[in-house]
C-alpha cells in the first residue's frame, strides 16, 4: 500500500509532543516551515535537538530536508534579518524559495480551496510551485 504513494506529508502541530515524535519516527525527511519572525527562530535549536535525538535513538534514516521561510516580506527589515539568521545557522538547509506574505494564501482555506484552485496566478501559488520543485530536487532518490 505504501508503494502506491510517491510522497506522504504529515502536518504536525508546532509543539514537540507525542504526535510530532511519532511523525518523526516514521518519516524519511523533515520540512520545517518557519515564520520569518523573531520568536519563531527561538524554537529552531530545540527542533534540531529533537531531530538529532530521534535520528540517534529511533529513526537513523531521518533527514532534515530543509527550513522553509514563510510569511516573508522583503520590505521588512525584521524578515530579512530573520532570514539571514536562519541562513547562517542552517546554511544550505534553507530553501531558496521563501513563501511570501500573500492575502490569497489566507483567503483560500476560507473558500475550501487550495491556492492553485483559488488563485493560481497569485504570488502564493507561484511560491508554492517553486518550493515543490525544490523539495522534489532535494528528496529525489
Amino acid at each position: 500500500m505504501i508503494d502506491d504513494y510517491d510522497y506522504i506529508l504529515i502536518d504536525c502541530p508546532p509543539s514537540l509532543g507525542l504526535l510530532t515524535l511519532n511523525a518523526l519516527t516514521s518519516s524519511r525527511y523533515v520540512l520545517i516551515p518557519l515564520q520569518t519572525q523573531f520568536l519563531a527562530v527561538q524554537g529552531l535549536a530545540k527542533i534540531k535537538q529533537v531531530i538529532d535525538k530521534v535520528r540517534a535513538r529511533l529513526n537513523t534514516s531521518l533527514e532534515m530536508a530543509g527550513v522553509i521561510p514563510t510569511m516573508y516580506d522583503s520590505r521588512r527589515v525584521l524578515n530579512r534579518d530573520v532570514l539571514d539568521t536562519i541562513q547562517k545557522y542552517f546554511e544550505d538547509k534553507v530553501f531558496k524559495t521563501s513563501i511570501r506574505e500573500n492575502v490569497s494564501l489566507a483567503e483560500a482555506p476560507a473558500h475550501r480551496k487550495d491556492i492553485f484552485e483559488y488563485s493560481p496566478r497569485s504570488p502564493g501559488a507561484s511560491d508554492y510551485l517553486e518550493l515543490t520543485k525544490e523539495i522534489l530536487e532535494r528528496t529525489k532518490g
